[in-house]
């Protein structure tokens, strides 16, 4: 691994472990820096309060280009295909490598919530959100109600 990736992984770990962002969690699986586990969680009355688990994979040219980043939780929401992957043009458009772990998993915390329909990676979650949003987050607690317990490993 490059010198300036894994520095720039360490000072973003103890980032996340002495000053995490609300509602997020996350660190290297097992003794793997360019392989990390995170949680998010978000507030109680949006339809993703249960927490959703992810994990990043970095490349050795982190910070300079963002993570490769995948749900292990099941997820429901435009933005996000069927297995998990997030549709990256959110954060891809408007990446620099000032942006650390914390912002990207907060800039993911937020479009859970705000989501962009209009350009899904999953067109069925994309047309119940514009079409019946009560429904749109039925669904989305019922998903994360059962998923955040049955997830995957580090081992992905």
């Amino acid at each position: 691994m490059s010198t300036s990736a894994r520095t720039r992984l360490i000072r973003d770990f103890e980032t996340l472990q002495y000053d995490p962002p609300g509602g997020i969690t996350g660190g290297p699986c097992d003794n793997n820096l360019m392989l990390w586990n995170s949680s998010i969680f978000n507030p109680d009355f949006t339809p993703w309060h249960g927490g959703m688990r992810l994990t990043l994979k970095f490349s050795e040219d982190y910070s300079y280009k963002t993570p490769s980043i995948q749900f292990i939780s099941k997820m429901f929401h435009p933005n996000i295909y069927e297995d998990g992957r997030i549709y990256l043009g959110i954060i891809e458009s408007t990446w620099t490598p000032v942006y650390d772990v914390a912002a990207i998993l907060t800039t993911i915390q937020s479009m859970l919530c705000d989501p962009s329909p209009y350009s899904p990676a999953n067109r069925e979650a994309a047309r119940m959100f514009i079409e019946n949003k009560w429904e749109y987050d039925r669904k989305v607690r019922d998903i994360i109600a059962r998923s955040f317990t049955a997830d995957r490993s580090c081992n992905n």
